[in-house]
């Protein structure tokens, strides 16, 4: 039986564990916020009280402002009356079948269309690439240690296994299947010049950052080790986003470089993996909870404002971006402290306050103070207590409403940004390209609603519960402050990330430079950097921010979030030839409903990209014709289908 005391002693083992602190430090009235917690570590705050004291947290209760005195209070009412919360009924379990394929999720379905160039803005792969530096490299046990290595991960991780099918779905192949295991590649560069080393790291960057590994046809992990000359090295990952978020990349090169270190070292057993979880959220749609998220997000949507009116050298459309250009600046350690102090004693968090002061800086950019943000967020929800140690593609997008009060203080502003923040991520269960979805059919357009992006993963090292290791055995002593990275990821025309690295923190812009002036670009990451700086030394957060007037109606230039997608014109009727039957049918099978006039939107139908994706196979397989996923989206109507095909025969 749960008791006052056992639920208090229990409560504060939790966030004595994830906070790094003695339980007697935590008083009653003591914020989680207070005391270093953010939201990603309340994620796993709830997972842990739902295993230890059996009670299910709404994701409304786990805020960051909560107190312990007042989460200790909430999880006796639990205990005594579980039917006061909206629960969650589902549990993630092992599935009677590990190779059986399951569902892509929402996120997935994005990176997967992209990836065959359905969306403005896309490339043949959406994946992260990055090396670090390497020093004291042992040249003759390296590599070996490093595909020992990969080998046991891939056996712990059923993830590194995956694969998508053409269709749109993924599976995990058995460790002993071919080509299961991704195959480590060495570049033994010890005896080559200065000059020809430079030229091979370079040339192996550009390779891995712009052809990344590709889950529909093989591994989406490609791991390389460059071996240099003074037993230096460089270890080279890219990670396809089909199967990896940015927690699975942290977790996949901390247990990579445990495992590297010592030949005898041993990862905890995983009881679930990503296949189990997927399979449970097949089952939230069906509960209240998810309902209830859903009528939420519904209910705003058409409040929400456009996103940034940035001005554009170019429309996204006429645009085949091949790299995405990088910003980047460091908070030095003693300030890095310093603005997460200042944070704490303002109730935010810091990852709210670099939101803010992003928002800030585009509101100025774009002219206009309402902005829609989209945001990347590591969306684990807590079913289970593994649930942050397993590899995938857990992560969604949130759309966030930053409509910045005028003649308000940075505190103000970064304040109510915290009640935004969390008002919406409270509502998670439906996520966020759902959400965008609706949109963009409420505003009939298959543009991006959302391209400018916030991510954050401040918090992160403390919520997996280890830092990187620095010492690797034979690959010897790992350089964090050496480190290089690209991003491609669709849908994006600008994207702000924050993280820590090397007790620092990491400001960078990733953006299709292609879109934007140069200048402007260099100017606002330059704002954005003073204004961190100047919070982390004080003196911005009682300031009064200069911000733009509201917006101003007119046509001043082509702008994001400002372009009209030109519909073709189709006049009403039923389907007018055999071409136009086979569409209807088509759409038919795929959507399971009737499909009766030629201007019928195949979205406004119930269609997403992913179903767009399985009735254009259809119809290739039947006409024999080549029809894009772009050709498809520009025209999504039986009449503008059967002339697209029209055009490429």
């Amino acid at each position: 039986m749960t008791t006052p005391a056992s639920v208090d002693t229990e409560l504060a083992g939790i966030w004595a564990r994830l906070l790094d602190l003695e339980p007697e430090a935590i008083t009653p009235d003591a914020s989680f916020l207070r005391l270093g917690g953010d939201s990603v570590l309340a994620v796993r705050m709830a997972a842990l009280v739902r295993k230890r004291l059996s009670v299910v947290l709404a994701l409304s209760d786990v805020t960051v402002e909560v107190t312990f005195g007042g989460l200790a209070d909430l999880v006796r009412r639990r205990a005594s009356a579980p039917g006061e919360v909206r629960d969650l009924p589902i549990d993630v379990v092992r599935r009677p079948d590990p190779t059986a394929s399951f569902p892509l999720m929402p996120l997935q379905q994005g990176y997967f269309v992209g990836q065959q160039g359905g969306w403005e803005l896309s490339y043949e792969s959406a994946h992260f690439y990055g090396d670090v530096g390497l020093t004291g490299v042992d040249p003759e046990e390296a590599a070996d240690a490093l595909t020992d290595a990969i080998e046991r991960l891939t056996e712990h991780q059923p993830t590194l296994r995956a694969r998508v099918t053409p269709e749109g779905r993924q599976y995990v192949l058995p460790p002993d299947a071919p080509g299961a295991v991704p195959e480590l590649r060495v570049y033994d560069l010890r005896e080559e010049t200065d000059a020809d080393v430079e030229a091979t790291l370079d040339r192996v960057r550009r390779e891995m950052a712009t052809r990344g590994p590709d889950a529909t046809r093989g591994p989406g992990l490609d791991v390389r080790l460059s071996l240099l000359p003074g037993d230096r090295g460089r270890l080279h990952t890219a990670m396809n986003l089909l199967v990896f978020d940015g927690w699975s990349a942290t977790v996949l090169n901390r247990e990579l470089l445990t495992l590297s270190s010592d030949w005898n070292a041993a990862l905890a057993p995983l009881e679930i993996d990503f296949g189990d979880y997927v399979d449970a959220l097949q089952r939230l749609p069906q509960t209240q909870a998810w309902g209830a998220d859903r009528d939420w997000w519904w209910s705003r949507l058409d409040a929400l404002p456009d996103p940034p009116a940035l001005p554009l050298r170019t429309d996204p459309k006429d645009v085949s971006p091949t790299l995405m250009g990088l910003r980047e600046a460091y908070l030095s350690t003693e300030r890095w402290a310093a603005l997460k102090e200042a944070c704490a004693g303002r109730d935010v968090t810091p990852s709210t306050a670099l939101l803010a002061a992003f928002s800030v800086v585009l509101a100025r950019w774009a002219g206009h103070r309402d902005l829609l943000l989209n945001s990347l967020q590591l969306n684990r929800l807590p079913l289970h207590p593994d649930i942050h140690r397993v590899l995938g593609a857990f992560a969604s997008t949130m759309l966030i409403p930053m409509e910045l009060p005028a003649g308000a203080t940075f505190t103000d502003i970064a304040t109510h940004a915290q009640r935004v923040f969390g008002e919406h991520a409270a509502h998670n269960l439906v996520s966020g390209v759902e959400v965008s979805r609706e949109l963009a059919r409420r505003r009939d357009t298959t543009r991006p609603v959302a391209p400018i992006v916030f991510q954050s993963t401040l918090g992160m090292d403390a919520a997996i519960g280890a830092r990187h290791p620095s010492s690797v055995g034979p690959l010897g002593e790992v350089s964090f402050s050496d480190f290089y990275h690209q991003l491609r990821t669709p849908q994006v025309a600008l994207e702000a990330r924050v993280y820590e690295l090397n007790d620092e923190m990491a400001i960078v812009f990733s953006l299709v430079e292609e879109l934007f002036d140069p200048a402007e670009v260099d100017d606002a990451f330059r704002e954005l950097v003073r204004l961190v700086e100047d919070l982390a030394d004080g003196p911005a957060w009682d300031r009064t921010v200069e911000l733009p007037e509201a917006r101003v109606a007119g046509d001043d230039g082509l702008r994001l979030g400002r372009l009209d997608s030109a519909r073709r014109e189709v006049v009403a009727g039923p389907p007018r030839d055999d071409t136009e039957r086979l569409v209807a049918q088509v759409w038919e099978d795929v959507l399971q409903v009737p499909v009766l006039d030629r201007g019928t939107d195949f979205f406004q139908l119930g269609g997403d990209s992913l179903l767009a994706v399985r009735a254009i196979a259809r119809l290739v397989k039947e006409t024999g014709v080549t029809l894009s996923v772009r050709d498809f989206l520009d025209a999504p109507t039986v009449a503008g289908v059967r002339a697209a095909i029209g055009e490429t025969r």
